[in-house]
């Protein structure tokens, strides 16, 4: 797995304000460049509204270089603007919508290679909540519902942005039951671990590897490296599928799952303890 010097931070969707802040934290500079792209907001006027209410957010904890980026039907992505404007930001935001639109206008611009040339050499912050949260892996969930998905042809994927490659990332997790649909995702594709965020709730990537929890709910792994039996390929349309040993965790704060080793673990913290450096779990 490739190691790489950005940041990924994921929001499942709900209450938002506990990302704009982690985000602020992880910023050292509040003249920092944030860019807010609201393209999977379906409505342009909606999507006018969703960018600028983010932009004022930002600005409310003291960021003064935030700026609202239009991509959609109207104003395509690869303007010379916009990619000036990509290759100065040190934060980009993705607000949340429908993640097939996202797909639609940014999959394979060169605004988006930018974004990844810059993510895999640079610190730089990638971030978005629901929509703009499952956009970021190589494959994205965008239908299954309910115990439906579990059966074959509900549950359906599409391309995402990459920047974090093997990996599924489903949003409103456990609000709106889709534990089945990333089940059968990672079943179908056992070389992908699942990552479900329930709302207000979200991960922090780091080193393309070390998946940290944030917020007060749980983020749910599924992992299929361990399957020992699958009929997932094989069932036919509309038939349900089987799959023996998928491996669950659950992670909520203080706790980090390493993707490159299958590895659940605490995080540690560094202390002085009578004169000597010791790892201590908060």
């Amino acid at each position: 797995m490739e190691q790489v010097k950005g940041k990924l931070i994921a929001l499942g969707g709900g209450d938002d304000e506990g990302l704009i802040r982690l985000i602020r934290s992880e910023i050292c500079n509040l003249h920092s460049n944030i860019e807010v792209i609201a393209t999977a907001t379906p409505k342009s006027s909606d999507a006018v509204d969703s960018g600028h209410a983010y932009k004022e957010a930002f600005e409310e904890l003291g960021c003064s270089s935030v700026n609202f980026m239009r991509i959609d039907e109207e104003h395509e992505a690869d303007l010379p603007e916009n990619l000036e404007r990509i290759a100065k930001a040190d934060v980009i935001f993705f607000t949340g919508g429908d993640q097939l639109r996202l797909a639609e206008f940014l999959g394979g611009s060169k605004l988006v290679e930018i974004m990844h040339q810059r993510y895999r050499n640079e610190d730089i912050i990638i971030s978005g909540t629901s929509a703009g949260a499952a956009v970021m892996s190589d494959r994205m969930i965008y239908d299954g519902y309910g115990h439906y998905s579990l059966i074959k042809g509900e549950m359906k994927t599409a391309h995402g942005f990459g920047f974090i490659n093997n990996v599924y990332i489903d949003t409103h997790f456990a609000e709106r039951g889709r534990f089945g649909r990333l089940a059968h995702a990672v079943a179908h594709d056992p070389t992908h671990i699942g990552i479900g965020l329930s709302e207000e709730t979200g991960i922090i990537i780091k080193e393309g590897d070390q998946v940290e929890v944030f917020g007060p709910g749980v983020v749910t792994i599924i992992d299929a490296s361990q399957v020992k039996f699958s009929r997932v390929r094989k069932a036919e349309e509309n038939e349900p599928i089987a799959v023996e040993n998928l491996v669950m965790h659950l992670l909520i704060e203080g706790y980090q799952y390493c993707l490159r080793d299958h590895l659940f673990q605490p995080i540690l913290h560094k202390e002085q303890v009578n004169g000597k450096s010791v790892e201590v779990h908060k």
